[in-house]
């Protein structure tokens, strides 16, 4: 799978691109702000319905402007697949395959498995276990439906029965009322369980395998995966804990508090890695996910690069581009604030590539 044409308005800070790449290696130089991230958030938009960076919809529409329009032409599976993503201001999301509307964005996510590797990853080390939690979950649901569904329809249930346990709260009720709401979080939390122990233990000799290569086999890294339901009886354990959850007004066991331990030679990664090691971390883990996918959904996902080697060392830099220069991988984007950088990491590369120069969101082929 490639992403052939991109077609963009009003996005961000680009007021009008339309850009042809290379199934292979496509390159973005410019300073801190003209535009290159912005560029790879159109393809992570055309993948997932939504921004990478920006939490709201309306964050991406170019300032003073009532929208924004992009449309990608993807190569996949030898089809021609052409896909639409337009926002009005204050309006429903438009979002269309090959000109259908979507009856559910849901629907969309896993067509263009794409992998991203960005300095703001680093919240994944950094930040609480809801972006840990939320990163399995956008692995598991590119080739999962069914996990997506079971993932909605827990927060679903749990919406609920928080709700409840603050009425119970206020009006002194029953806690047997909890009973129907508990007995959907055991039977969707269970599975959803199973789900993600058997992703970490399929990602995890991957990502070491990444980790070493990149790191030349200097540091032991695990990711050790935390659940509730590791403990023991998950019914049990709701039904153990109501009184409690009634008072705090919400539900302190399950799925939806799991976590991943991340650690450097048996300590957390988070209070004794450098930069360096966290970066080499990260890469590694997106580089064991796209192997994931690979496997799973049976396309080569986009993967996107950017500003990926500020804080590397040299040596890690070049092991790197080494790794992302095979065939293994398919098309990649990368971003750098430097041509001269690019131009001695591609020198050697076996592999068509394309480089555009970024100012104020204007994008200019570099022969």
């Amino acid at each position: 799978m490639h992403l052939r044409h991109i077609n963009i308005i009003n996005f961000k800070n680009i007021a009008q691109a339309e850009i042809d790449f290379e199934p292979g290696i496509n390159c973005f130089v410019g300073a801190n702000g003209s535009g290159k991230t912005n560029m790879l958030d159109v393809f992570y938009y055309l993948s997932f319905c939504k921004s990478y960076f920006a939490t709201a919809d309306s964050q991406s529409i170019k300032h003073d402007e009532a929208f924004f329009m992009i449309q990608g032409e993807y190569d996949l599976r030898d089809e021609k697949e052409l896909i639409y993503c337009g926002i009005k201001r204050n309006q429903k999301k438009q979002f269309k395959r090959n000109k259908k509307e979507y009856a559910k964005l849901s629907d969309h996510i896993g067509l263009l498995p794409l992998v991203i590797i960005s300095p703001s990853d680093e919240q994944l080390i950094t930040e609480g276990s809801d972006l840990r939690r939320k990163y399995i979950d956008s692995v598991i649901s590119q080739y999962d439906k069914i996990y997506l569904n079971r993932v909605i329809r827990y927060n679903r249930a749990l919406m609920q029965r928080n709700a409840l346990l603050k009425q119970l709260r206020e009006r002194n009720g029953n806690l047997n009322e909890l009973e129907i709401w508990d007995s959907k979080l055991v039977e969707l939390g269970e599975l959803i369980w199973g789900q993600r122990k058997d992703f970490i233990n399929e990602l995890e000799p991957v990502y070491r395998h990444y980790q070493s290569f990149i790191a030349d086999g200097d540091e032991a890294v695990e990711l050790i995966y935390r659940s509730h339901i590791q403990g023991g009886d998950f019914k049990r354990q709701l039904e153990e804990t109501r009184q409690k959850d009634v008072i705090i007004g919400y539900t302190s066991r399950g799925v939806h508090k799991d976590d991943i331990d991340l650690l450097l030679d048996g300590y957390p990664i988070k209070k004794i890695a450098s930069q360096g090691q966290k970066k080499t971390f990260l890469i590694a883990l997106k580089l064991a996910q796209f192997d994931f996918l690979s496997k799973h959904s049976g396309i080569k996902p986009i993967l996107l690069l950017d500003d990926i080697f500020d804080k590397l060392d040299e040596q890690r830099g070049g092991r790197l581009i080494d790794l992302v220069a095979k065939d293994h991988f398919k098309q990649i984007f990368i971003t750098d604030t430097a041509q001269e950088h690019l131009d001695n990491l591609l020198v050697n590369i076996d592999k068509e590539y394309r480089i555009f120069k970024v100012n104020k969101g204007v994008f200019t082929t570099i022969d």
